[in-house]
């Protein structure tokens, strides 16, 4: 995903990395997201863009929840019909 988020001096900060989850700070909400860099320092380095600075939100890519990649385990039969 691609973030654009306010900064400094009306600049926009973009993040670009792999979304991580919603994280709760003293009542504030922010989206947790392991950037992904050619910058060394940067590359893994997990950044929190609080909610009220989000000015954009691209999804790149979409992947599929670990349960969902799962097969459907047999159904035992008589528990539930």
């Amino acid at each position: 995903m691609r973030v654009r988020s306010a900064g400094p001096n009306e600049e926009a900060i973009v993040s670009l990395g792999v979304f991580r989850g919603l994280v709760s700070i003293g009542g504030d909400n922010a989206l947790a997201i392991e950037l992904e860099s050619s910058d060394r320092e940067e590359n893994g380095r997990v950044r929190l863009v609080p909610i009220s600075a989000l000015l954009a939100v691209d999804i790149l890519e979409a992947a599929k929840a670990e349960e969902e990649k799962r097969a459907e385990p047999s159904q035992s039969p008589g528990y539930f019909r």
